[in-house]
């Protein structure tokens, strides 16, 4: 046997050869093995290398949720190559930028987005080969696109590939609240620690201390953790390796839209453990429809509800303790250029929580400009920090590298421009971006601490929080609101609910009301979309 390394694809190997039978994905109409996924990533990564993919070579996945996507992910780990995520939902000139940007060699597709792709490809120089995956349209691809099923087909299964490194890069781009997306590059290695898991599916017994040691953290029964953001994002494929690296069962609803009784039923199926969500955006509708349902789901296997990618308010903590009180809520901190930086748990019959803490490690801490800690109780408030295993800097981007990973006194940090306080005991208290926070007065407002306040109104199905420009103020708050269907709210009952809770300059001075607040697929808010909508009705 070959030594092993924290490559991503050499650790799932050891896995699929633990427990080659062990149902590895399940999605509405089929189920896929270890040993059967380890198989097709090996044809598809003899498919890449025979289409010239080799190392260091870019291969883009622009698909929606399926096996086929941690297909393409540990095909390319398996060439040393490195597989970018590509957002379904950008447009033409968003995808000729992300492609020439991530210098894609290949591009894996899903049929329905054969149009765009043919539109697209021909202006990216290094783009030389496509193939797509069947998803039931009847879309034309682009000429000259190879068809994925056959290609695995007449492709090798042997597992025959030149040894990789722990050193090999994983890209994940992100699009941030503005701007055009970018690529954080990180060492195998540091992500797999970082926001995989380390190695220990239970979290009892911490982060393994040599490769060989995943095999022996396998549990008797793997989890089984239902994944419902898309897989383009990482806390969605993140939460999917995690669950691969101990074993277990990744759980992928129907792709499209996100259906909380869907995503309730397919817990119920598979007698989920966990169901991974992104915020109040994805936890609120399955409250919803569990509370609204005439005949209860039947969730009694699930343990966890954890969210990543976006922090749960207090209200929805709240409503998930009356929805489902033997679950224990778990919300997740973190970035793409952190990784999974604290957590924060919420054991059924505890104490509520207020606001956005966290318990971090000696790896995070607050700085302020001069990058010295911030002094615990203080209440001043800097920007979190996080040293260690870090990402390497951002593709092709040496000024933004420089922008966010620091150094002071010989330690390199990630500021990802997240504000934060330390209470007397050392808890990190979140305020929220830099980047959004509203100047009122000379005051700053945080739109995620007003959004989890105007969540709590009754009346309210979903909210974003922006300011708007004031010849007097500078700025001044705005709340753009959906509220729950058949509700009606007014702007003094708004700013009657938030008066309780808020000092007066936090309060909302107008509110936008809409159908449907504006998110992206994996549940984050589109700020830029709700300034807009501000902008053109009172600014």
């Amino acid at each position: 046997m070959l030594d092993v390394s924290y490559n991503l694809s050499e650790l799932f190997e050891r896995v699929t050869d633990a427990v080659p039978d062990r149902i590895a994905v399940v999605e509405a109409s089929r189920e896929t093995t270890y040993a059967r996924l380890e198989d097709r990533a090996n044809r598809l990564a003899h498919h890449l290398a025979a289409a010239g993919v080799g190392a260091g070579d870019h291969v883009g996945l622009q698909m929606v949720n399926g096996v086929e996507y941690l297909e393409g992910m540990l095909a390319a780990f398996k060439l040393r190559a490195v597989p970018v995520n590509v957002n379904y939902r950008y447009v033409e000139r968003e995808l000729e930028y992300l492609f020439d940007n991530a210098d894609l060699v290949a591009l894996v597709f899903h049929r329905q987005f054969g149009p765009v792709v043919a539109a697209v490809a021909p202006r990216t120089e290094r783009l030389r080969h496509l193939l797509v995956v069947e998803d039931g349209t009847d879309a034309e691809a682009p000429t000259g696109a190879v068809e994925y099923e056959a290609a695995l087909a007449a492709a090798s299964p042997a597992r025959d590939f030149p040894g990789r490194s722990a050193d090999d890069v994983y890209i994940a781009y992100t699009g941030g609240t503005t701007g055009m997306p970018k690529g954080v590059m990180w060492r195998h290695e540091d992500i797999f620690f970082a926001s995989m898991g380390g190695g220990d599916p239970t979290t009892f017994e911490g982060p393994i201390s040599e490769p060989d040691e995943i095999v022996s953290r396998i549990p008797e029964f793997g989890a089984v953790s239902l994944v419902t953001p898309p897989l383009m994002h990482v806390s969605a494929h993140w939460a999917a390796f995690m669950t691969l690296f101990g074993g277990g069962t990744v759980v992928i609803p129907r792709p499209g839209s996100f259906d909380a009784v869907d995503v309730l039923r397919m817990a119920e199926r598979t007698r989920a453990n966990v169901i991974t969500v992104v915020g109040d955006a994805m936890a609120r509708p399955l409250v919803d429809a569990v509370l609204a349902a005439d005949e209860p789901f039947d969730l009694s296997s699930l343990i966890v509800l954890a969210s990543g990618g976006a922090m749960l308010s207090p209200a929805a903590k709240d409503l998930i303790r009356d929805a489902l009180p033997n679950v224990i809520v778990v919300d997740g901190y973190g970035s793409t250029e952190t990784g999974i930086a604290a957590s924060s748990s919420s054991l059924p019959g505890g104490e509520k929580t207020e606001g956005a803490r966290f318990k971090v490690d000696e790896s995070t801490i607050v700085l302020d400009d001069d990058l010295l800690p911030v002094e615990p109780g203080s209440g001043a408030i800097g920007r979190l920090g996080r040293r260690g295993r870090i990402p390497l800097g951002y593709y092709k981007d040496a000024e933004k590298t420089a922008a966010t990973f620091v150094e002071a006194d010989g330690v390199r940090w990630v500021l990802a421009g997240d504000l934060a306080s330390v209470d007397p005991d050392g808890t990190i208290v979140l305020h929220g971006r830099g980047s959004l926070s509203i100047n009122t007065g000379g005051e700053k407002v945080f739109p995620e601490e007003v959004e989890a306040v105007l969540i709590a109104h009754p009346s309210v199905q979903d909210v974003l929080v922006v300011g708007v420009p004031d010849e007097r103020w500078g700025q001044r708050v705005v709340a753009v609101l959906a509220p729950k269907p058949d509700q009606q709210v007014t702007v003094d009952e708004i700013q009657a609910h938030c008066r309780g809770e808020l000092a007066g300059y936090k309060v909302p001075r107008d509110v936008v009301i809409v159908e449907q607040v504006r998110r992206a697929p994996n549940g984050k808010p589109d700020y830029p979309w709700a300034k807009e909508r501000a902008l053109a009705e009172v600014g």
